[in-house]
């Protein structure tokens, strides 16, 4: 189950809650609709989520996780960690990352020290500085939550652009470009949950 390589990330579309197809087909731009229909219903068979059918015209349905499936999150941060220490590259010029796929792993991978709490805004921006998406990270009681709203209340903010943003994750760890306002330590705790320790590379 694991082995298939998009099992796993629509686990971590559904860790925000219930989701149409529709709104998996959008997280998934390089998955056909059938091979995404029949990876939800081997999913659904194997009791990792379920399936909701809302007497509603048009017809809703609404995939959520199981008990069995919400224990796969706990897989998600080792296999990133080690994705970003072994297998990450700098991306060439003219290629695409979607960096808010990192942020919403954040729940997986970032593990604030118990006693810290505070919200992080991610703020994904153009080169006008102009606001393109926003995430929100939750630090409490030694968890992080993600959400894709904003923060009540925002204790450090994080913006920059995708290419900045990659470029902060990426193995050089380049974080001179991101622009970050309120309490800088806990940006910091933030952005250091994807980061190999350099000397852990060489």
């Amino acid at each position: 189950m694991i082995g298939d390589r998009w099992m796993l990330l629509i686990v971590r579309e559904l860790a925000f809650g219930p989701k149409r197809l529709s709104e998996l087909q959008r997280a998934f731009p390089g998955l056909s609709t059938g091979a995404l229909e029949q990876r939800l219903n081997r999913m659904a068979t194997e009791g990792l989520i379920t399936r909701e059918r809302f007497a509603e015209v048009p017809p809703r349905v609404e995939f959520d996780l199981t008990d069995a499936g919400r224990d796969l999150l706990a897989i998600l941060g080792p296999v990133v960690r080690w994705a970003m220490r072994w297998a990450w590259s700098p991306p060439n010029a003219d290629e695409w990352v979607d960096v808010t796929a990192l942020f919403r792993l954040a729940g997986c991978v970032v593990a604030p020290p118990t006693g810290v709490d505070g919200e992080v805004e991610l703020i994904v921006e153009d080169d006008l500085e102009v606001a393109l998406d926003l995430y929100t990270v939750a630090l409490s009681d030694g968890e992080a939550a993600v959400t894709h709203r904003p923060a009540q209340r925002a204790d450090a903010v994080i913006k920059a652009t995708p290419g900045a943003w990659a470029r902060a994750f990426g193995p050089d760890q380049a974080c001179a470009d991101l622009r970050i306002s309120g309490d800088a330590q806990l940006a910091e705790l933030f952005l250091a949950s994807f980061q190999t320790p350099r000397s852990e590379l060489q």
